[in-house]
Protein backbone atom coordinates (compact mmCIF):
# COMPACT_ATOMS: atom_id res chain seq x y z
CA UNK A 1 0.00 0.00 0.00
CA UNK A 2 1.34 3.42 -0.97
CA UNK A 3 2.05 6.07 1.63
CA UNK A 4 -0.96 8.17 0.54
CA UNK A 5 -3.39 5.23 0.62
CA UNK A 6 -4.05 6.24 4.20
CA UNK A 7 -6.94 8.56 4.92
CA UNK A 8 -5.22 10.67 7.56
CA UNK A 9 -2.09 11.12 5.43
CA UNK A 10 -4.20 11.94 2.38
CA UNK A 11 -6.10 14.63 4.30
CA UNK A 12 -2.83 16.17 5.47
CA UNK A 13 -1.41 15.97 1.94
CA UNK A 14 -4.40 17.83 0.50
CA UNK A 15 -4.25 20.47 3.22
CA UNK A 16 -1.17 21.77 1.42
CA UNK A 17 -1.83 20.57 -2.14
CA UNK A 18 -5.18 22.35 -2.17
CA UNK A 19 -3.33 25.68 -2.40
CA UNK A 20 -1.82 24.80 -5.79
CA UNK A 21 -4.10 21.99 -6.96
CA UNK A 22 -5.85 23.97 -9.68
CA UNK A 23 -2.47 24.98 -11.11
CA UNK A 24 -0.98 21.48 -11.10
CA UNK A 25 -4.05 19.47 -12.06
CA UNK A 26 -4.24 20.55 -15.76
CA UNK A 27 -0.80 19.01 -16.32
CA UNK A 28 -2.28 15.54 -15.87
CA UNK A 29 -6.07 16.02 -16.18
CA UNK A 30 -7.15 18.90 -18.39
CA UNK A 31 -10.37 20.26 -19.87
CA UNK A 32 -9.98 18.28 -23.11
CA UNK A 33 -9.69 15.02 -21.18
CA UNK A 34 -12.60 16.00 -18.96
CA UNK A 35 -14.77 16.78 -22.01
CA UNK A 36 -13.95 13.40 -23.53
CA UNK A 37 -14.82 11.64 -20.27
CA UNK A 38 -18.09 13.58 -20.08
CA UNK A 39 -19.04 12.25 -23.50
CA UNK A 40 -18.63 8.70 -22.21
CA UNK A 41 -20.48 9.58 -19.00
CA UNK A 42 -23.33 11.15 -21.01
CA UNK A 43 -25.08 13.14 -18.25
CA UNK A 44 -28.65 14.14 -19.05
CA UNK A 45 -30.33 17.34 -17.78
CA UNK A 46 -32.62 15.51 -15.35
CA UNK A 47 -29.96 13.16 -13.97
CA UNK A 48 -29.20 13.17 -10.27
CA UNK A 49 -25.39 13.18 -10.19
CA UNK A 50 -22.86 12.37 -7.47
CA UNK A 51 -19.21 13.47 -7.70
CA UNK A 52 -17.09 11.37 -5.30
CA UNK A 53 -13.78 12.90 -4.30
CA UNK A 54 -14.91 16.16 -5.86
CA UNK A 55 -11.99 18.15 -4.44
CA UNK A 56 -11.76 21.72 -5.68
CA UNK A 57 -14.53 21.09 -8.19
CA UNK A 58 -12.77 20.65 -11.53
CA UNK A 59 -15.00 17.74 -12.56
CA UNK A 60 -18.01 19.32 -10.86
CA UNK A 61 -17.58 22.37 -13.10
CA UNK A 62 -17.78 20.17 -16.19
CA UNK A 63 -20.78 18.27 -14.87
CA UNK A 64 -22.64 21.53 -14.27
CA UNK A 65 -22.47 22.22 -17.98
CA UNK A 66 -24.95 19.36 -18.38
CA UNK A 67 -27.04 19.31 -15.18
CA UNK A 68 -28.39 21.96 -12.82
CA UNK A 69 -27.21 20.37 -9.59
CA UNK A 70 -24.36 18.12 -8.44
CA UNK A 71 -23.86 16.39 -5.10
CA UNK A 72 -20.16 16.70 -4.25
CA UNK A 73 -18.49 14.50 -1.64
CA UNK A 74 -14.96 14.84 -0.35
CA UNK A 75 -13.06 14.09 2.86
CA UNK A 76 -10.81 17.16 2.64
CA UNK A 77 -12.19 20.39 4.10
CA UNK A 78 -9.35 22.32 2.51
CA UNK A 79 -10.20 21.07 -0.99
CA UNK A 80 -13.87 21.82 -0.45
CA UNK A 81 -13.09 25.38 0.65
CA UNK A 82 -11.59 25.93 -2.80
CA UNK A 83 -14.81 24.63 -4.32
CA UNK A 84 -16.84 27.04 -2.17
CA UNK A 85 -14.96 29.92 -3.77
CA UNK A 86 -15.96 28.70 -7.24
CA UNK A 87 -19.58 27.71 -6.76
CA UNK A 88 -20.66 29.38 -3.54
CA UNK A 89 -21.93 27.58 -0.47
CA UNK A 90 -25.61 27.71 -1.39
CA UNK A 91 -25.45 27.31 -5.16
CA UNK A 92 -25.88 24.36 -7.51
CA UNK A 93 -23.43 22.15 -5.60
CA UNK A 94 -24.64 20.21 -2.57
CA UNK A 95 -21.59 19.49 -0.42
CA UNK A 96 -21.15 16.48 1.81
CA UNK A 97 -18.02 15.58 3.70
CA UNK A 98 -17.64 11.83 3.66
CA UNK A 99 -15.76 8.65 2.87
CA UNK A 100 -15.87 6.91 -0.51
CA UNK A 101 -15.74 3.54 1.21
CA UNK A 102 -18.94 4.26 3.13
CA UNK A 103 -21.02 6.69 1.14
CA UNK A 104 -23.63 8.50 3.24
CA UNK A 105 -26.44 8.07 0.73
CA UNK A 106 -29.32 5.66 0.27
CA UNK A 107 -29.19 2.80 -2.21
CA UNK A 108 -30.11 3.85 -5.79
CA UNK A 109 -29.96 7.53 -4.81
CA UNK A 110 -28.29 8.69 -8.04
CA UNK A 111 -28.72 8.19 -11.77
CA UNK A 112 -24.98 8.44 -12.42
CA UNK A 113 -21.86 8.60 -10.25
CA UNK A 114 -18.53 10.15 -11.20
CA UNK A 115 -15.15 9.99 -9.47
CA UNK A 116 -11.92 11.44 -10.86
CA UNK A 117 -8.57 11.68 -9.13
CA UNK A 118 -9.77 9.91 -5.99
CA UNK A 119 -9.44 6.13 -6.35
CA UNK A 120 -5.65 6.30 -6.01
CA UNK A 121 -6.10 7.31 -2.35
CA UNK A 122 -8.65 4.64 -1.40
CA UNK A 123 -7.17 2.02 0.96
CA UNK A 124 -9.85 -0.45 -0.12
CA UNK A 125 -10.82 0.41 -3.71
CA UNK A 126 -13.14 -2.56 -4.19
CA UNK A 127 -15.16 -1.51 -1.13
CA UNK A 128 -15.50 2.00 -2.56
CA UNK A 129 -16.45 0.69 -6.01
CA UNK A 130 -19.14 -1.43 -4.36
CA UNK A 131 -20.43 1.74 -2.71
CA UNK A 132 -20.47 3.62 -6.03
CA UNK A 133 -22.47 0.74 -7.46
CA UNK A 134 -24.83 0.67 -4.49
CA UNK A 135 -25.81 4.34 -4.62
CA UNK A 136 -26.27 4.32 -8.41
CA UNK A 137 -29.52 3.07 -9.91
CA UNK A 138 -29.51 -0.19 -11.91
CA UNK A 139 -28.66 0.65 -15.50
CA UNK A 140 -26.90 3.82 -14.39
CA UNK A 141 -23.33 4.81 -15.23
CA UNK A 142 -20.34 4.85 -12.91
CA UNK A 143 -17.21 6.58 -14.21
CA UNK A 144 -13.88 6.39 -12.38
CA UNK A 145 -10.65 8.14 -13.40
CA UNK A 146 -7.38 6.99 -11.86
CA UNK A 147 -3.66 6.92 -12.69
CA UNK A 148 -2.60 4.41 -15.34
CA UNK A 149 0.29 2.18 -14.29
CA UNK A 150 3.60 3.51 -15.70
CA UNK A 151 5.66 1.44 -18.13
CA UNK A 152 9.06 2.54 -16.86
CA UNK A 153 10.46 0.29 -14.08
CA UNK A 154 11.79 3.23 -12.07
CA UNK A 155 8.45 5.04 -12.17
CA UNK A 156 6.69 1.77 -11.30
CA UNK A 157 8.63 1.49 -8.05
CA UNK A 158 7.93 5.13 -7.26
CA UNK A 159 4.23 4.73 -8.07
CA UNK A 160 3.90 1.64 -5.89
CA UNK A 161 5.42 3.53 -2.96
CA UNK A 162 3.07 6.50 -3.20
CA UNK A 163 -0.47 5.49 -4.10
CA UNK A 164 -2.60 3.15 -6.19
CA UNK A 165 -1.65 2.94 -9.87
CA UNK A 166 -3.26 0.25 -12.01
CA UNK A 167 -3.67 -0.96 -15.58
CA UNK A 168 -6.77 -2.13 -17.47
CA UNK A 169 -6.36 -5.74 -16.32
CA UNK A 170 -6.23 -4.71 -12.67
CA UNK A 171 -9.17 -2.37 -13.22
CA UNK A 172 -11.16 -5.28 -14.66
CA UNK A 173 -10.41 -7.31 -11.55
CA UNK A 174 -11.44 -4.51 -9.18
CA UNK A 175 -14.67 -3.70 -10.99
CA UNK A 176 -15.60 -7.40 -11.30
CA UNK A 177 -14.95 -7.91 -7.58
CA UNK A 178 -17.25 -4.94 -6.91
CA UNK A 179 -20.08 -6.55 -8.89
CA UNK A 180 -19.80 -4.78 -12.25
CA UNK A 181 -20.15 -6.79 -15.44
CA UNK A 182 -20.05 -4.21 -18.25
CA UNK A 183 -16.90 -2.05 -18.01
CA UNK A 184 -14.85 -0.21 -20.65
CA UNK A 185 -11.44 1.35 -20.02
CA UNK A 186 -9.91 4.31 -21.84
CA UNK A 187 -6.35 5.60 -21.45
CA UNK A 188 -6.09 9.40 -21.63
CA UNK A 189 -3.07 11.68 -21.68
CA UNK A 190 -2.72 15.47 -21.57
CA UNK A 191 0.30 15.41 -23.90
CA UNK A 192 3.04 12.95 -24.94
CA UNK A 193 5.27 12.17 -22.01
CA UNK A 194 2.82 13.31 -19.35
CA UNK A 195 1.27 10.89 -16.82
CA UNK A 196 -1.59 8.84 -18.25
CA UNK A 197 -5.06 8.51 -16.77
CA UNK A 198 -7.19 5.40 -17.03
CA UNK A 199 -10.90 6.19 -17.27
CA UNK A 200 -13.29 3.32 -16.57
CA UNK A 201 -16.93 3.54 -17.56
CA UNK A 202 -19.20 0.91 -15.99
CA UNK A 203 -22.90 0.14 -16.05
CA UNK A 204 -24.66 -0.93 -12.86
CA UNK A 205 -26.32 -4.33 -13.48
CA UNK A 206 -30.04 -4.06 -14.14
CA UNK A 207 -30.75 -6.82 -11.61
CA UNK A 208 -28.57 -5.30 -8.91
CA UNK A 209 -29.61 -6.56 -5.50
CA UNK A 210 -27.26 -4.73 -3.17
CA UNK A 211 -28.52 -3.80 0.25
CA UNK A 212 -28.18 -0.35 1.75
CA UNK A 213 -25.28 0.11 4.18
CA UNK A 214 -25.96 3.81 4.67
CA UNK A 215 -28.87 6.21 4.42
CA UNK A 216 -29.35 9.89 3.91
CA UNK A 217 -29.70 10.16 7.68
CA UNK A 218 -26.04 9.12 7.97
CA UNK A 219 -24.83 11.92 5.75
CA UNK A 220 -22.73 14.82 6.95
CA UNK A 221 -23.75 17.83 4.88
CA UNK A 222 -21.17 20.59 5.01
CA UNK A 223 -22.21 23.49 7.20
CA UNK A 224 -22.51 26.35 4.74
CA UNK A 225 -24.35 28.67 7.11
CA UNK A 226 -21.21 30.03 8.76
CA UNK A 227 -18.50 31.80 6.80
Amino acid sequence: MGVLEDKARARLFYKYLSKVYDTINPLVWNETMRAEALEWFDPQPDDRILDVGAGTGFATEGLLEHVDEVHALDQSVHQMERAFAKFGKRGPVKYVRGDAERLPFATDAFDKTWSSGSIEYWPNPVDALEELRRVTKPGGTVLVVGPDYPHNAVFQRLADAIMLFYDAEEADEMFAAAGFEDVTHHVQQAKPGSPRAITSVATVPETDGVESSATDADSEPVDTAAD
